[in-house]
């Protein structure tokens, strides 16, 4: 399992993927799930992967088109005329890998190599967009009515970003609402784990504003965590009481 979350703002885009894979509780692993390209001045792409790790894997290489020789490459995710036209590629070939690889293990492979992904960026002379591509091909448009979207286990962290998110919060506030949203969803499910990925586009930048590795020795991480988990306990202390002798219950 995973948790990915991409989120838009006014200022831009941010990004935040755990790297923890497992196939049981004795076989834990540590995989990149977020993957960004840049053309300086024209274009910055990121992708975030959730699901099986063969499948996510495999549309990787081929966005990137590794079965080629090195000077043969071309990223297709550097061709794409739009943002659009990016998220129906990755659609395509998400499908079609999924579709390939349950084809090739008959009834044992239905199921097992499903995979999503969120794709975020811009292009220049267009807004920065964000998409969530489904197992199918299809894929949906985060808009101000849905300004984020979430991967892999999403239910723990879930309430809290829609709690805190403000269209027109600071970056530094973003970044501050995903990690007590993933230091929740790691508290409930040990299949999600440091360490976590951040990437934060500005709009109009086309290159990262802001990138960081958070480590199980993350000062701020931690600090969140324990000031996160202290201010829970603090609210809930500060609300009425319950009453065993009331009839509505409070005393």
């Amino acid at each position: 399992m995973t948790y990915c979350v991409g989120m838009v703002l006014e200022r831009g885009l941010v990004l935040m993927s755990d790297t923890r894979t497992n196939s049981g509780v004795d076989n834990i692993s540590t995989f990149r799930k977020m993957f960004h390209w840049q053309v300086p001045g024209e274009r910055m792409i990121a992708v975030m992967c959730a699901g099986n790790l063969a499948t996510t894997q495999a549309v990787i290489s081929q966005l990137e088109e590794r079965t080629k020789e090195p000077g043969e490459r071309e990223n297709t995710l550097i061709r794409g005329r739009t943002m659009f036209n990016v998220a129906t590629e990755i659609g395509r070939l998400l499908r079609s890998t999924i579709e390939d690889a349950q084809r090739s293990n008959g009834e044992a492979g239905k199921g097992r190599f499903t995979a999503s992904m969120i794709l975020a960026g811009q292009i220049k002379g267009m807004q920065p967009r964000l998409f969530l591509i489904y197992p199918e091909g299809n894929f949906i448009e985060a808009s101000w009515d849905t300004p984020f979207f979430q991967i892999g286990e999403t239910k723990y962290g879930r309430p809290i970003l829609i709690r805190g998110y403000e269209r027109d919060m600071a970056f530094e506030d973003a970044v501050k609402l995903l990690m007590v949203s993933f230091d929740s969803t790691i508290k409930a499910n040990l299949s999600v784990g440091l360490p976590l990925d951040l990437l934060v586009i500005g709009k109009d930048e086309f290159a990262p504003l802001h990138e960081h590795r958070v480590t199980g020795d993350d000062a701020f991480f931690e600090t969140i965590s324990s000031s996160w988990g202290a201010a829970l306990r603090s609210a809930l202390d500060a609300l009425p009481s319950y009453s065993f002798d009331s009839p509505g219950g409070s005393g």
